[in-house]
């Protein structure tokens, strides 16, 4: 496989095709997605912080930059293909997914949202999830819209649309609508997984190559990140672009290092099946959540995050494992009836993060 001119085959090692860095890369985002959800809603609930709090803070500089960022790394090799066969695999494909989810996570929400109001108001609030992504789904949501807008400006001057890009995350909208906010605040990282994928892949072989210094530049991240983030300039223009790119580059770094060592194959194995996780971790976050709070054994706020953030990994996947080969196999994977263009026998859903 060449990435941009640039062979991503020297940090493949699963036979699946799969290349290793790049699976922990997505396990460590999608731990930290999920870390962040448990932690903000038990701290919600509880009414107090526990010890993840700083870890949370830590990690949102770089948390869902890192993730769109290499959510783009590949495109380059399919953004070529002729727009139905694209479409259907970049728009249709997330959007049958969005369509599911969304449902499925309204049925389990709108008897709370019927006895604050009324059902005829809930059945608004479902319509207009369609329009205002709704919950922990914003990023299946918007994913296609950034697929879309990057083919359509692929014969534009790429500087000049990263230049446009990085100028929308530094202005910091704030509209109150989540696809316009979050395409200014994100796109700017996925346009460069796109743009800059050789040089990606180019610093993954340099930290496998020489670790040591690949690990001394990430003690260096880790102070000059926290550092920030303690002091709140974090989140100023031009500082907050430099922390998303740089904590990008920082788990690029740390997944390759991972890769080489074969340590922590878990977050691997999170990572191979990220979108599993993102679609399900939030019914047994929610349920371990409120039982822990209601049953009250435990009064670490912390611990209480802790053990909600391993529910919410472990129950989507569960869960994923339990539908497969099952008539809920539909739950993760797109049937034949929803395709634009007929599909290969392959584990669609894996095969298409």
């Amino acid at each position: 496989m060449t990435i941009n001119g640039f062979s991503a085959v020297a940090g493949r090692s699963a036979p699946s095709g799969r290349i290793d860095w790049v699976d922990y890369a997505k396990g460590i985002c999608i731990v930290m997605v999920v870390m962040m959800h448990s932690v903000l809603g038990v701290e919600a609930a509880a009414g107090q912080t526990g010890f993840m709090h700083g870890l949370v803070a830590f990690a949102k500089p770089f948390r869902m930059p890192d993730f769109f960022l290499i959510s783009g790394l590949f495109l380059s090799v399919v953004i070529g293909r002729d727009w139905r066969t694209y479409f259907d695999r970049k728009v249709a494909h997330f959007a049958y997914f969005y369509v599911l989810w969304v449902t499925i996570q309204f049925g389990f929400k709108a008897p709370s949202f019927a006895a604050e109001s009324s059902w005829a108001h809930v059945g608004m609030l479902y319509l207009e999830s369609f329009i205002e992504p709704f919950g922990t789904l914003w990023f299946i949501y918007l994913l296609p819209v950034f697929f879309v807008v990057t083919r359509m400006t692929r014969r534009a001057p790429p500087l000049a649309v990263w230049l446009v890009a990085a100028a929308l995350e530094m202005m910091h909208v704030a509209t109150g609508w989540t696809v316009i906010d979050e395409f200014c605040a994100r796109f700017v990282y996925f346009y460069s997984g796109y743009l800059f994928a050789a040089y990606v892949f180019a610093l993954s072989d340099r930290a496998r190559a020489r670790p040591a210094v690949a690990i001394a530049g990430l003690a260096l991240w880790l102070l000059i990140n926290g550092g920030l983030v303690v002091s709140g300039f974090s989140e100023w223009p031009m500082i907050s672009l430099a922390l998303g790119l740089a904590g990008a580059c920082a788990i690029v770094v740390i997944g390759t290092l991972l890769a080489q060592a074969h340590r922590l194959d878990w977050l691997r194995y999170c990572g191979g099946h990220s979108i599993v996780i993102y679609l399900a971790f939030f019914l047994p976050m929610a349920a371990t959540r409120t039982a822990l709070l209601r049953l009250g054994l435990i009064h670490d706020i912390g611990v209480i995050s802790l053990i909600v953030t391993i529910a919410g990994v472990v129950g989507a996947l569960a869960i994923w494992w339990i539908a497969r080969g099952t008539w809920a196999n539909f739950l993760f994977e797109r049937p034949a009836a929803f395709w634009i263009v007929p599909n290969k026998a392959r584990a669609e859903l894996l095969a298409a993060e």
